[in-house]
């Protein structure tokens, strides 16, 4: 019995219930966004003067808001607008960040004391004030904001990056590629970047959510996409002159907020596990 436990393959372990949770909030959030980029009940930015602050009923399932327009179809619409901000902040930051912080780690010299250098300055500016005042001097924008986050992100990724690069360039398996011959592009690309991919994941997600967090603060402060366009922070900011008279202004891109940021992050955890050497087994 005790050999016949000893040869039992070692099993990766299960996803738990917030996972589980942290998935079905996410899959729906995304599917959201894909709906209401082919279809909403009611033009988004259509004004109806004889409907305006209406309240939830069966042909306006979420109510309308000061200018007539249909909220349930505002926040599909809305959230087509958050999650592409969401994944292209993450893609574009992740992108450049993993390759900066790689390249810096694994060559260093003069060119990792410039970057550090570059980062460290950046970093000295929270992310959201920097993203603030770089949207502040376009013209703002769902590439504006795209951009603007992105560049605002960057270090962090850069930093995470370089220091699991540093780690992993005093490997053995480093030290044999090198022997054998291979370039320094070779072995970064082959040994060193695949390495990190686990970590990137992980940092990729949380920066999807806090790049949501922040365009819904920049549209709440009308820095984020211009009107009429619609956005659940800018639908949160026009909420607040009729939050006693109309709370399901507020309640809808509100909850709609706070679901995604917790799917984000439960799933965000369930990768941290998986990748986690100390975790990934039971």
């Amino acid at each position: 019995m005790s050999d016949e436990s000893a040869r039992e393959p070692t099993r990766i372990a299960r996803p738990g219930p917030g996972a589980i949770i942290g998935l079905i909030l996410v899959a729906a959030v995304l599917l959201a966004a894909l709906t209401g980029s082919i279809y909403t009940p009611f033009d988004p930015i259509g004004i109806d003067a004889d409907n305006r602050l209406a309240a939830p009923s069966l042909h306006h399932w979420l109510g309308t808001d000061e200018w007539g327009r249909d909220i349930t179809s505002r926040l599909l619409a809305g959230a087509t607008v958050s999650v592409n901000i969401g994944l292209l902040t993450s893609l574009f930051a992740t992108t450049a960040g993993t390759l900066i912080g790689a390249a810096a780690g694994f060559i260093g010299g003069w060119l990792d004391r410039i970057v550090i250098a570059v980062m460290d300055a950046l970093l000295a500016f929270p992310s959201l004030i920097m993203a603030l005042g770089i949207v502040a001097v376009t013209n703002g924008g769902q590439m504006a904001v795209v951009g603007a986050l992105s560049f605002a992100y960057v270090p962090s990724v850069v930093r995470v990056v370089r220091a699991s690069v540093l780690t992993l360039r005093r490997k053995d398996f480093v030290d044999a590629s090198t022997v054998m011959g291979n370039s320094r592009a070779f072995t970064l690309g082959r040994h060193i970047l695949p390495n990190t991919v686990g970590m990137v994941i992980v940092l990729a997600t949380s920066l999807f959510g806090w790049a949501l967090l922040a365009e819904s603060a920049l549209s709440f402060l009308g820095l984020g996409v211009p009107p009429p366009a619609p956005s659940w922070g800018g639908m949160l900011a026009d909420s607040r002159n009729y939050f006693e008279d109309a709370p399901w202004l507020a309640l809808a891109p509100g909850l709609a907020i706070a679901a995604t940021l917790l799917g984000i992050n439960l799933v965000g955890d369930a990768l941290r596990d998986r990748f986690d050497p100390r975790t990934r087994y039971l």
